[in-house]
């Protein structure tokens, strides 16, 4: 699959709906204490409820089917030079499969360079091959002659797979926004970053950013579910580096949406189908689970590319209810969250978060959101 249909009719909206300014000092830089110590904003009803997010089985019901992303994020963020000495960047997107011929060895992904390379050209990263690092060659652009990544291909000391030369010399790709030292000799937070970047569900590599709602979860929370009679199902999609792009665009329909891989497997679909048919509640970990459920519900296909952009109008055909956490001005996520609690409803809630000092972004505080019909948002 590739380009969805976006919305549906309503277009009114512009970028400048989506904006708002946030207090730095509300971004947070590193996890709650405990996992499930976030704080939870009950978005279902106006006015909202300040919560515990240890308290969300409490707010389901016996039968709802909850969904989760069960992507893990790679050792993705590479450090290197240039043979000129240049230092240069690197972000792995994708490991390419093996194409006919092919050692298996190439990559997709992002550089960040002062001048950028010639193809054919190697770099050295984390000292380089002969210095127990590895050498990346540059083959071109990905995935078209200009597109928007680059293709290279890895050659480590012992010709190992692109997979375990990200473990041994890569680092979690986290977002701009929580600053570390990853490019130095000593990461202070680098131990509790490789633990509390991880959800507890994460079981496929893939991604270059977690889904970070389920950040939250911890075994407690997963057993109270389970006691209280919520079903659990998983999802994967592979979280690309595009979720961290702003739209640039004032009119969103000008905006070029990034792709990323999902799949649904059989046992997910079954349960999607027995929820269905005892009349229960679909409940969305994240935006990503949103995205892989209403990709399918459009196309059909339960695995593939999806570049759909849900932004206000969009007709939600799966979800009923979403856990997600606060999101970037102009970010493509406030306006899938916008999409399906109500515009005006998400930006009073943080107009509501920022006032009672909430704590935003990959690592903060999360909310619970209900979907909206004809404009109103049910209250559940």
């Amino acid at each position: 699959m590739t380009d969805l249909p976006r919305s549906g009719a309503a277009r009114a909206h512009t970028l400048s709906d989506f904006d708002f300014t946030l207090p730095p000092e509300l971004i947070a830089q590193h996890p709650a204490p405990e996992r499930s110590a976030a704080r939870l904003l009950d978005g279902r009803t106006a006015p909202p409820v300040d919560r515990i997010f240890r308290e969300l089985p409490g707010l389901l019901r016996a039968g709802d089917l909850l969904v989760s992303n069960d992507t893990r994020v790679l050792n993705a963020r590479l450090f290197g030079a240039k043979a000129s000495g240049g230092k240069l960047e690197l972000l792995i997107e994708r490991v390419l499969p093996a194409a006919a011929g092919s050692a298996g060895n190439e990559v997709a992904a992002h550089m960040k360079v002062g001048k950028k390379p010639q193809p054919g050209s190697t770099v050295q990263i984390a000292g380089g091959r002969q210095a127990g690092g590895f050498d990346a060659t540059l083959l071109g652009r990905w995935p078209t002659a200009d597109g928007p990544l680059y293709r290279f291909a890895l050659h480590g000391p012992a010709n190992e797979s692109p997979w375990e030369l990200m473990q041994r010399h890569g680092h979690l790709p986290l977002p701009p926004y929580i600053v570390r030292r990853q490019n130095t000799g000593h990461d202070p937070h680098g131990a509790e970053d490789s633990q509390r970047y991880q959800t507890l569900f994460a079981r496929h590599p893939g991604a270059v950013a977690a889904p970070t709602a389920a950040l939250h979860f911890d075994q407690s929370v997963l057993s109270a579910l389970a006691a209280r009679g919520i079903e659990h199902a998983s999802i994967t999609l592979h979280v690309g580096a595009g979720t961290f792009l702003p739209v640039k665009t004032e009119n969103l329909e000008q905006h070029r949406m990034h792709s990323e891989w999902y799949r649904l497997p059989p046992s997910t679909l079954t349960a999607l189908e027995r929820c269905r048919q005892r009349g229960a509640r679909v409940v969305a970990v994240g935006t990503t689970t949103v995205r892989t459920l209403e990709s399918w519900a459009r196309s059909g296909l339960a695995t593939g590319e999806t570049s759909i952009f849900i932004t206000p109008g969009f007709p939600f055909q799966v979800v009923d209810l979403l856990i997600t956490n606060f999101h970037l001005p102009k970010s493509t996520l406030m306006m899938l969250v916008s999409a399906f609690a109500g515009h005006a409803h998400v930006m009073a809630l943080y107009r509501h978060a920022m006032a009672q000092r909430y704590r935003f972004f990959s690592y903060g505080d999360a909310m619970l959101l209900a979907r909206q019909h004809d404009g109103q948002t049910v209250r559940h």
